[in-house]
């Protein structure tokens, strides 16, 4: 016999499920499902409107000839064909940007490894961080006509304090073979602050302990910094190389600006050949392949970078 008066307990939930109360709006804004998406919204529809559409839209425009004042004619990848294969002052903008990459890489980074590393055990690390940074927050126009006077063939420093030593001053930036040398280290120069900022924060995030146990051990400055420092500083340093990498690939004001006295040939780098086209020929759907094409070159590199330091730090050893 079964007690009738006794509550359906099982019941209970479903009354109590169909009771409650439906949030309302703004207890489901403020959840932890929804409220990290409204915040992160601006950053998005900014990445939307600014990145994404303008790189699809560029995609596309790759495929096609216009010159912005008639509409896109369609070509498929004619153009990406005219540049790979016809095109023959494409691969020779391309091998001067490839130089001018890889000396800046070449030039700079070791240079400003060093200058960091020394600064560390410097006094007034302020002051010459300081000092180093200002290159690079300088207007590139003022940094060019700096330079043009400093290195004019006739009444520039550089060769007027050669020619008290009897030395003959060459031409910096009139003479071929010596233009693009001399913008790789105008620009080493321009970008010598950042890089030494990005490797005095690595340098000073590796604990000295170390260090003092390696000193312990009998080790010398020189294995300290090739044993210790160059291991656990990886992480900075892919930084360091990647990002100079991608802006040496697509760099290209310096030598803008340097056009009226400098030789156009050998400073012609891809960016300034897709500028030229873009801006000065009109022809955008050429230009766009360009990007393109450099935008490959990029992202292959950089994938190359990342897979030959891929460990690093304190967690590798």
């Amino acid at each position: 016999m079964t007690d009738r008066t006794r509550p359906d307990t099982a019941a209970a939930p479903l009354v109590d499920l169909v009771d409650a109360p439906r949030p309302t709006f703004a207890q489901r804004v403020s959840s932890k499902s929804v409220a990290p998406w409204i915040f992160i919204a601006p950053v998005l529809a900014f990445g939307l409107v600014f990145f994404l559409l303008p790189l699809g839209y560029a995609a596309f425009i790759s495929l096609t000839r216009w010159n912005s004042l008639s509409p896109p004619k369609w070509v498929g990848l004619a153009n990406y064909e005219y540049l790979l294969f016809t095109d023959p002052r494409f691969w020779d903008t391309f091998w001067n940007t490839i130089y001018f990459a890889a000396g800046t890489l070449v030039i700079g980074i070791p240079l400003a490894l060093v200058l960091a590393y020394a600064f560390t055990r410097a006094w007034g690390q302020a002051v010459w961080r300081s000092i180093y940074w200002l290159p690079y927050v300088t207007n590139v126009v003022a940094v060019a006509y700096i330079w043009q006077f400093l290195l004019d063939d006739s009444f520039g420093l550089v060769n007027r304090a050669l020619g008290l030593v009897g030395l003959p001053g060459p031409g910096w930036l009139t003479d071929p073979s010596l233009a693009m040398t001399s913008i790789i280290l105008i620009f080493v120069w321009m970008q010598l602050g950042h890089n030494l900022l990005l490797f005095s924060a690595g340098l000073s995030s590796i604990d000295e302990s170390y260090y003092e146990s390696a000193r312990l051990d009998g080790a010398g400055e020189r294995q300290l910094f090739w044993y210790i420092t160059i291991p656990l500083l990886k992480p900075t340093l892919l930084f360091v190389l990647i990002t100079n990498f991608i802006t040496g690939l697509s760099y290209f004001v310096l030598m803008l600006v340097m056009a009226d006295v400098a030789p156009r040939g050998p400073l012609r780098v891809t960016g300034l050949y897709m500028y030229e086209m873009a801006f000065a020929d009109l022809r955008l759907g050429r230009a766009s392949a360009t990007a393109y094409i450099l935008f490959t070159l990029v992202l292959v590199v950089t994938l190359v970078q990342l897979r030959l330091f891929r460990r690093g730090g304190v967690e590798a050893h």
